[in-house]
């Protein structure tokens, strides 16, 4: 089994802001939505082996707990990347051998940045 994608959400008319967080700052590709489900708006955003989509909520409310986590290369590089775009940027030890921080994207839900796994 493999993660296909995880959903977080945005305002209505919160594109823009979405973009500039998953595709500016940390670099995913934007890709076509299904035409039917374009229409609803949002955004999709992928990367080599994982899609990242944003829905639109008429009722938005940012996800505070529950998150995306992106492991990367050198998240000392993201950390920066994150900050000079004005982003928070909050380390967390909690986890012994993990370099972590987390984030809020533009509409205030919680994503989690951390250095790439060698093993299990």
């Amino acid at each position: 089994m493999k993660l296909h994608h995880v959903q977080v959400s945005c305002p209505p008319g919160g594109e823009g802001s979405a973009r500039k967080f998953y595709a500016e700052t940390l670099g995913l590709l934007e890709i076509p939505k299904p035409p039917l489900l374009a229409a609803r708006g949002g955004a999709w955003f992928a990367d080599d082996d994982f899609e990242l989509h944003v829905g639109v909520e008429a009722d938005f409310a940012p996800a505070r707990k529950a998150h995306p986590c992106f492991a990367v290369d050198d998240v000392d590089a993201y950390a920066a990347r994150v900050g000079a775009a004005g982003y928070p940027v909050e380390w967390d030890d909690t986890i012994p051998d993990v370099r972590r921080f987390h984030t809020a994207d533009g509409h205030g839900n919680r994503v989690e940045v951390r250095a790439q796994l060698t093993s299990r």
